[in-house]
């Protein structure tokens, strides 16, 4: 099967090893002075390897590999102690790969193995160093939710605009296309731009909405956009989706980037389409 998959650049890897103690699936080894993949079944490609490696040596991509088998990643897992679970539990927590995570607390409670203290789906992240979050894996992309209730004792002042940001990454690059997040979410599909020509995008568009930022002139892989939104399409019930586009030509092909997922996915959705200035205002396409 065609899927995500890791990648070492073995020109670029220097054998430093820093990258396999970021891998508790066992996926990767240290071999004739090299960091290797030593086996597919035990990679999962959310690339939670890629953040600790000083020569970016280590990229996602797609390629025929063998499926992903959790329940063999967790086998190799187990052996290596409650730290290592542990690791790999919230691993899968901090990607949003909530179908992984319960079939690996089935294999521990089957094999009658106690399930260290970690932080569990729909917990808050843990805190580490003065209070910021800390992260097993790759910190820059962990799939996180980010509620928003009015504050007590708080009054914004006159002109003062909070953030309605509900999810945490935007980038249609890093997104998990599992992530919870998406389940009857209303989304918003904005070029990268936008926020910045737009003074209301908090308050107009982005309130109550889950966001996927990205550009279609500058961003290359159209083709991998295009299929991870139809996954994203295809795995959820997504309620309805607000397009928000730059009036500059190159930036129409937000909207064909859309509609070749929602082709793609088989899925009829409601979707509404604007149009941003360069001088910041907009209209309904």
């Amino acid at each position: 099967m065609k899927r995500k998959i890791i990648n070492i650049d073995q020109k670029k890897c220097t054998g430093c090893g820093q990258c396999i103690p970021d891998c508790p699936e066992g996926a990767l080894q240290l071999i004739d002075g090299k960091a290797r993949l030593v086996s597919d079944l035990f990679c999962d490609g959310l690339g939670a390897c890629m953040g600790t490696c000083p020569e970016g040596a280590i990229t996602v991509i797609e390629r025929e590999a063998g499926e992903y088998d959790e329940k063999a990643v967790m086998a190799n897992v187990v052996p290596q102690g409650p730290a290592v679970i542990k690791a790999h539990l919230e691993h899968l927590v901090g990607h949003g790969e909530k179908k992984l995570y319960d079939l690996a607390i089935e294999y521990l409670k089957e094999h009658q193995i106690p399930v260290p203290p970690h932080r569990a789906p729909g917990s808050p992240p843990d805190t580490g160093v003065c209070g910021h979050p800390s992260f097993s894996g790759c910190p820059g992309s962990a799939a996180r939710s980010i509620p928003r209730r009015p504050r007590e004792g708080y009054r914004h002042e006159p002109g003062e605009t909070g953030s309605e940001l509900r999810q945490w990454p935007v980038q249609l690059n890093l997104l998990n296309p599992e992530a919870h997040y998406f389940d009857h979410a209303d989304l918003l599909i904005a070029a990268d731009c936008v926020p910045f020509a737009y003074a209301g995008f908090h308050h107009d568009f982005l309130k109550d909405r889950i966001v996927i930022i990205f550009c279609p002139k500058l961003d290359t892989d159209v083709e991998g956009y295009i299929t991870k939104l139809k996954e994203i399409f295809s795995l959820h019930e997504i309620r309805s989706v607000t397009v928000l586009h730059m009036e500059v030509p190159c930036c129409s092909g937000v909207t064909y980037i859309l509609d070749q997922a929602l082709k793609g996915s088989g899925k009829t959705i409601p979707v509404r389409e604007y149009t941003v200035m360069i001088d910041g205002g907009v209209v309904e396409s």
